[in-house]
């Protein structure tokens, strides 16, 4: 099973990058962590890819004191996502009328979707966010839904701050992206017997699969 979990993995983190870039380009706002990304993109000068990469790795040193360990799909979703977010920036126009926006937003979201299922259900290990949510959740005790809605209000009002787009379209993610989620995932989810635990890879059985780029 090794090459379709790998096969999963990649295209899964791709088209997540993809679906990262069109959130942009519909200009109707981004999931909270994106907020804070593209914020401070627009401080700095840098691309929004390079912005995740680093914010990634950043966020990989939170993991020290909460004794996690990355899983090899983490160290890949820490690169390959900002990578493909720049690919799909480049390649993907703006839409200046509200039809191309909003259906650049529902294909943005069911892309994602997709995405998150095809990487939570490789089993590689969780992404650098969802690792810190379910990290904190592990050591303080929290819920994984208190320790997750946390960490985006925070991370929320700082990019809002910093000048990123919040609209409907956080909202329509915040919403949407958990059940559509739920629903694909048993169909990229490979058995159990199937394959190995990767290191960290335990908590994506936790309350909410749902990942942050």
């Amino acid at each position: 099973m090794m090459p379709r979990r790998l096969l999963q993995l990649f295209t899964g983190l791709a088209m997540y990058g993809v679906s990262l870039a069109m959130f942009i380009r519909a200009g109707l706002g981004l999931d909270p962590w994106d907020v804070f990304h593209q914020g401070l993109a627009g401080r700095t000068g840098l691309s929004i890819g390079t912005v995740v990469i680093i914010v990634s790795f950043l966020v990989l040193l939170l993991w020290i004191p909460l004794k996690q360990w990355p899983g090899f799909g983490t160290l890949c979703n820490a690169v390959l996502v900002g990578l493909f977010a720049d690919v799909g920036l480049a390649l993907i126009p703006a839409f200046s009328h509200l039809g191309g926006q909003i259906a650049l937003l529902a294909g943005a979201v069911v892309l994602n979707g997709i995405a998150s299922a095809c990487y939570i259900g490789a089993g590689f290990g969780p992404g650098a966010r969802d690792g810190l949510m379910t990290g904190l959740a592990r050591r303080t005790g929290w819920s994984v839904r208190t320790s997750r809605t946390l960490i985006e209000v925070v991370v929320l009002g700082a990019g809002w701050l910093l000048g990123g787009s919040v609209g409907v379209g956080t909202v329509v993610y915040a919403l949407a992206i958990g059940p559509l989620v739920q629903l694909l995932l048993p169909y990229f989810m490979v058995p159990a017997a199937d394959k190995a635990p990767a290191r960290g890879s335990e908590d994506q059985a936790q309350e909410e699969p749902v990942p942050a780029p």
